[in-house]
């Protein structure tokens, strides 16, 4: 197997293995699904854990706003935080501290308490991971899941693509984008996507939630946009059009993908996050995503489900691409 996850079809054969008898749990595992939800009587309880990988530094700052996102775009409010460091044998003190450092830091932005994890050194490593595990809670009737696009919805992107992509290879490949003649003061704004916009898709979601007429809520990461509304469609049953020239790419995106011969759909793309709504609250959604900071477009619609998936490009409808590792991953791969 190649690094990445794993194909939609294998993960959900996989999944079908595991128990799921337990009524409390609202939704279980299932491919396109953001996170858990386990009903707690007046309200539900929203779990999610996810690990950082591509990134060698700010994993703390990472993987508490990853984790963040996808409780979020549950329609819910993170809470609470629990992580595990895995440390190669190389980190001293100073370099456990900093991820640390990092972890308290993201908690405060993002409004969440640590409440336990796990830290060892691990044999084999050859650099830090760390996996999350966030929870957050939603009152009843609040729920959003990716599973409730209908066809004829509006499908929403607020937040440029790739944007955690763009950050992660102007950190981890400055010397080859500095090679390929891209210049200093480009990767050092480049790198300073991951805060500007920024990853974080918990304010988009609030505020998507509260302008109404939302039907599903994804939030894209691993395998870019691209596998981001494959993952919607099928939690959706839904076939999806998307118009290419309606959705939004940095300048900086598109020069990165350039010099590294990357496409920016399959780029992994937390800081987005995809909308299914309901076609007459569309407009509504966006400029309420806009007030709050968030840049939004409306990129296609629902379709039927045996109509596919189809991208609009240069005045054709094509099959929308779809990459079965993300394209980060494959630039790794590349290198070594």
């Amino acid at each position: 197997m190649r690094p990445g996850k794993l194909p939609p079809e294998m993960l959900a054969g996989l999944l079908a293995r595991l128990p799921t008898g337990d009524p409390r749990v609202v939704v279980g595992p299932k491919v396109g699904e953001d996170a858990a939800v386990l009903d707690f009587g007046d309200r539900y309880l929203v779990a999610k854990t996810d690990p950082v990988t591509f990134a060698t530094d700010l994993i703390g700052w990472y993987t508490v706003n990853v984790n963040a996102n996808d409780i979020a775009a549950m329609g819910a409010e993170p809470k609470w935080f629990m992580g595990t460091l895995l440390l190669p044998e190389s980190h001293g003190e100073h370099e456990i501290a900093a991820i640390f450092d990092q972890l308290a830091d993201a908690c405060r932005e993002v409004g969440v308490t640590a409440v336990g994890g796990h830290t060892e050194v691990t044999i084999g490593l050859d650099r830090p991971i760390m996996i999350g595990c966030m929870m957050g809670e939603v009152e009843k009737g609040k729920l959003v899941t990716s599973g409730g696009a209908k066809r004829g919805d509006a499908i929403i992107l607020a937040g440029p693509i790739a944007v955690e992509g763009t950050a992660l290879l102007a950190r981890e490949a400055e010397g080859l984008l500095r090679y390929t003649g891209m210049a200093a003061t480009a990767v050092a704004r480049a790198k300073d996507l991951l805060f500007d916009p920024g990853i974080s898709v918990v304010a988009a979601a609030r505020a998507a939630v509260q302008a109404g007429g939302i039907t599903a809520l994804h939030d894209p990461t691993e395998g870019g946009l691209a596998t981001g509304l494959l993952e919607l469609a099928l939690a959706s049953q839904v076939g999806l059009e998307i118009a290419a020239d309606d959705i939004p790419v940095l300048a900086l995106t598109r020069e990165v993908c350039a010099a590294l011969a990357l496409d920016a759909m399959g780029l992994i793309a937390s800081g987005s996050l995809l909308i299914a709504a309901q076609p007459d609250h569309a407009d509504t959604i966006v400029q309420a995503l806009e007030a709050a900071g968030k840049e939004a477009a409306i990129i296609g619609r629902a379709t039927r489900r045996e109509d596919g998936l189809v991208l609009l490009a240069r005045g054709e409808r094509v099959p929308l691409p779809q990459f079965d590792r993300d394209e980060i991953a494959r630039f790794f791969d590349d290198q070594v």
